[in-house]
């Protein structure tokens, strides 16, 4: 406790010194324990902290203390998770449907709930789907509802629904990318798309980054 800071405790010491003129008057003498028990004393007198006199060992005392009480001691440390890039941030599911056309129309909703369930932004996820898609358009989205140019054992999978496709993508980001430490959509498309892959003989990964890009920073504008 740090007696500066006790109302109750200054005030009884106030009182006290007051009440006992005896010793009051011994500090006529100086020495060095009268001027430290005055300066402590006009301290309390001017509503001072006694928290200054005492530092040292005050200090000392509470570290400890503090160490020992402490609730989230034993708590692992969040710092490096503050600020992490394209992990989830809230977006309205319109101006996601503003966008997006053909097999994507209208799957704004469907996006932020992939996001929010994955911890990852929602404009990542509808940017790479625009991408892959050309917006929609593509045959994997219009045959298979794949958006995200998921692959398989054989080939680009197939989906139920254009939203189970999302969730897929959604999931495939947050643990593979996001969650080995790629920090940027660069990092991210020399994975997902890397230039010069066997499974992409017309050389589309190279506009990959760039697109994903443009179409992710429209999100956030």
């Amino acid at each position: 406790m740090i007696i500066g800071d006790d109302w109750f405790t200054k005030n009884m010491l106030v009182n006290t010194l007051y009440r006992n003129e005896n010793l009051r008057t011994q500090l006529t003498a100086p020495s060095e324990g009268s001027e430290l028990f005055a300066k402590v004393l006009n301290q309390l007198l001017s509503q001072k902290d006694v928290h200054t006199t005492l530092q040292p060992k005050i200090n000392s005392f509470d570290l400890n203390l503090y160490s020992s009480i402490n609730p989230y001691k034993n708590m692992p440390d969040m710092s490096n998770s503050i600020g992490e890039p394209f992990r989830f941030q809230s977006i309205d599911p319109e101006k996601i449907n503003q966008v997006l056309e053909g097999k994507l129309a209208g799957m704004g909703e469907a996006i932020v709930r992939a996001g929010q369930k994955y911890n990852i932004d929602p404009a990542l996820l509808a940017a790479i789907a625009q991408h892959e898609t050309g917006n929609g358009t593509s045959r994997a989205a219009v045959e298979k509802n794949n958006v995200a140019g998921m692959m398989g054992k054989n080939g680009l999978k197939s989906y139920g629904s254009v939203e189970e496709s999302i969730i897929d993508m959604a999931r495939n980001l947050s643990k593979n990318y996001l969650g080995e430490g790629l920090l940027n959509i660069s990092q991210i498309g020399a994975k997902y798309a890397p230039v010069g892959a066997a499974n992409d003989p017309t050389n589309l990964n190279n506009h990959w980054v760039t697109g994903v890009t443009r179409f992710f920073n429209q999100y956030k504008a």
